[in-house]
């Protein structure tokens, strides 16, 4: 998604069209980065990214697990930057929404 104009976008619409766990949406493109908003709801599989991850909780409550380490618990407002080789999970007992802050190239699943 190139932007050559300002765009309004609304966080709550985007979250409204997502089909259902883990699926993400595009936000906005931020220099080199994205902004993604994602549902969370169950238990995401293990992985691990070459580049950073930034998740921002929008609501809800999500847990991010990460291998041999102490799990971080998220509630809305509270943000966890994941170091490009951790490997990780996202997790939530209910239905919960985040913003994602990546690179474009980042893949879901991870490498």
């Amino acid at each position: 998604m190139t932007q050559t104009t300002p765009q309004q976008v609304s966080i709550p619409d985007l979250i409204a069209e997502l089909p259902g766990p883990f699926q993400q949406r595009q936000v906005a493109l931020v220099n080199d980065a994205v902004v993604r908003v994602a549902q969370v709801h169950g238990e995401f599989p293990w992985h691990y990214h070459d580049e950073d991850e930034m998740f921002l909780c929008w609501d809800g409550t999500v847990r991010i697990e990460l291998w041999e380490q102490p799990s971080i618990q998220l509630g809305p407002g509270d943000t966890f930057v994941i170091p490009r080789g951790v490997r990780h999970r996202p997790v939530a007992d209910e239905v919960a929404h985040v913003l994602l802050i990546e690179r474009p190239e980042t893949k879901q699943y991870g490498n």
